[in-house]
């Protein structure tokens, strides 16, 4: 792993459930980075809901489309809990978003080695299976031999990802009633799973900084500044 052994620009995570804030904090976060050094910002999430919600807008074709995706998201929750993985169609659907997060991963590191510090929406990992950017699919859930087939390169791929530790962690933490305030088209037995889970990521043992997001913005993106500002410093870096 040689790749590994060359020094990596610092990478800060921003991570949290919907409506904790990430997007908005990971903005400003950047435009602090800055003051330090050239900076890039990377998506790492799945984006199934982005893909979906411009779905449900078409005409004719939209609500029908988004029944479609709400079925199949239900039906792989369901049959997760109940350890036994989809069919292969939805197996197959899974295994496209994960190459798109693969490739945006990949421009990721090479933007890293390059020298850029990178500030990530979201990061993968392998803490709790089946939520919050990690694995849909399991290599010992009951199924075909091509949907466990699939899991097993879909693990490899997380096993990779996940191998890169984040510099820092900004951890945006919110009770389950202000996430679903924040987002009312958001389903609340998703997002209840996430608030859940959120709290549990260690990300292999990376520096994380919890921040209660249920604060004022001015709050959030203070405590924000002041742990990026430890971490590049520490690593040599200065305002300019």
């Amino acid at each position: 792993m040689t790749n590994q052994l060359k020094v990596l620009a610092p990478l800060i995570a921003v991570i949290g459930c919907d409506g904790s804030g990430k997007s908005t904090v990971g903005e400003e976060i950047l435009d602090w980075v800055r003051r330090y050094g050239p900076a890039e910002a990377a998506h790492l999430g799945k984006q199934s809901g982005n893909v979906g919600r411009a779905i449900a807008r078409l005409p004719l074709v939209g609500v029908w489309a988004d029944r479609i995706i709400v079925h199949k998201t239900d039906s792989t929750r369901a049959q997760r809990e109940h350890k036994k993985n989809p069919g292969v169609f939805t197996a197959l659907v899974i295994m496209v978003f994960l190459l798109r997060r693969l490739r945006r991963f990949q421009r990721m590191m090479g933007l890293r080695r390059s020298g850029l510090i990178i500030v990530t929406d979201r990061y993968p990992q392998l803490d709790i299976p089946g939520v919050s950017d990690s694995t849909e699919l399991s290599t010992t859930a009951s199924g075909s031999e091509l949907v466990r087939w699939l899991a097993r390169r879909e693990l490899a791929a997380y096993a990779w990802m996940t191998s890169y530790k984040p510099d820092l962690v900004i951890r945006l933490n919110v009770d389950l009633d202000t996430a679903c305030a924040r987002k009312p088209d958001h389903r609340r037995e998703l997002l209840r799973d996430k608030v859940a889970a959120i709290p549990m990521l260690k990300f292999r043992g990376a520096p994380i900084v919890d921040v209660d997001a249920t604060q004022p913005l001015e709050q959030v993106l203070a405590a924000t500044r002041a742990a990026v500002t430890r971490t590049l410093e520490s690593r040599g870096y200065i305002l300019r």
